[in-house]
């Protein structure tokens, strides 16, 4: 996995467009508590159940896996 020059932006906006992407579809209402690891791994789930983006193989899903794939996604908006 090849790190992105601006990975930490782009996992801000990452969080930022798949917060706004869920509330839109209806699905989900996030909470001000909810950890940034937490909204991580529900975008990413999200993101995979609509087939917006390739899921990881079940056997190499880490926390920094999925914040690597969003990143990836937001890049691309």
């Amino acid at each position: 996995m090849k790190k992105l020059k601006n990975e930490k932006e782009l996992v801000k906006k990452a969080i930022e467009e798949g917060m706004r992407y869920g509330e839109q579809r209806g699905v989900v209402e996030f909470e001000p508590t909810d950890s940034a690891n937490e909204k991580i791994e529900y975008i990413y789930r999200l993101l995979v159940h609509d087939k917006v983006i390739q899921p990881i193989p079940q056997d190499q899903i880490s926390q920094q896996s999925m914040r690597h794939k969003i990143a990836i996604w937001a890049s691309k908006l």
